[in-house]
């Protein structure tokens, strides 16, 4: 195969590894096409195993970008929420769990708790199932230190994941009772449906009004959700739909998507919702004017 068709073979495991690790598409994405121009520029002769390759380029490009990233945020507006890939209104069921795994926002949100190489090691691990002593020399690491990153990283993963699976229609139908009890203001109801030490994270990015810093504890998320209710607007509209294939609420101003909320759940209550209401990554360009407050 030439450089381009090689190149082109393994585009879409390089992109799904640097999403993964940076949490933006446009990121993941500008590291792809360096990797390219990379590929393209170097002497291809002595290369026995392209993937390994490309790979390794992808991943320290990625681990640079995300370092650079990460001081770039320390100025962000309030948390910052990873870009999602793909939002749909109508997902299949099917197509949503194709599309959620290892993927999903809720599940890059807790990734951001990693550093960057803890977290490249955990993915190249755990998600692309690469053993230490492919991953040590990738990482300019011993396979000793990359056990112990991988096994750092799982620990504080399993700390932001339910402990148990959740059925996705258990999942998806306790964050549509979430929706409908946080439509109608309903205190007790949203507070029933969140764990008592729950938290809410939302991204406007200064864009729109949102929530600054965590909110935490289930009695002041209902509080905000009911201070919502009373600011009605009734050009806004909810449905459920799907964010990287898992459920999600999609709220809409005048047909115009507005903000996506995911969470976290043990499929009896909610111990985290994200909420993305940034319209640079939601792809909008809408203004604060017409963005509105967002949860």
């Amino acid at each position: 195969m030439n450089a381009e068709t090689t190149f082109e073979t393994h585009r879409p495991r390089l992109f799904a590894l640097s999403y993964r690790l940076l949490g933006s598409r446009s990121d993941a994405e500008d590291v792809v096409q360096d990797t390219w121009l990379r590929w393209q520029q170097t002497d291809r002769s002595g290369i026995r195993d392209a993937e390994a390759w490309l790979v390794t380029a992808a991943t320290r490009l990625g681990i640079d970008r995300l370092r650079a990233a990460r001081v770039q945020r320390e100025h962000y507006i309030g948390p910052w929420l990873p870009e999602p890939t793909e939002i749909d209104e109508s997902p299949t069921p099917e197509h949503a769990t194709e599309v959620a795994e290892q993927v999903s926002l809720a599940f890059l949100a807790v990734l951001e708790r990693l550093g960057p190489e803890e977290r490249a090691a955990f993915l190249l691990k755990e998600a692309f199932d690469y053993d230490y002593a492919q991953i040590a020399p990738l990482l300019g690491q011993s396979e000793a230190n990359c056990r112990q990153m991988v096994h750092r990283a799982r620990e504080r993963v399993q700390a932001g994941r339910p402990r148990f699976d959740v059925a996705p229609e258990n999942h998806r139908r306790l964050l549509e009772r979430f929706m409908h009890a946080a439509r109608r203001g309903d205190q007790p109801a949203i507070a029933a449906l969140l764990r008592e030490d729950a938290r809410l994270v939302s991204d406007g990015g200064g864009k729109v009004a949102a929530v600054i810093r965590p909110l935490l504890g289930a009695v002041r998320i209902a509080r905000l959700f009911w201070a919502a209710y009373r600011r009605q607007d009734p050009a806004i509209t909810w449905r459920m739909g799907a964010v990287n294939g898992e459920p999600a609420i999609l709220r809409y101003r005048d047909g115009r998507l507005t903000a996506v909320m995911v969470a976290i759940s043990d499929g009896e209550q909610i111990s985290e919702l994200f909420t993305l209401a940034n319209p640079d990554k939601l792809g909008l360009g809408v203004t604060a004017q017409d963005g509105g407050a967002s949860w």
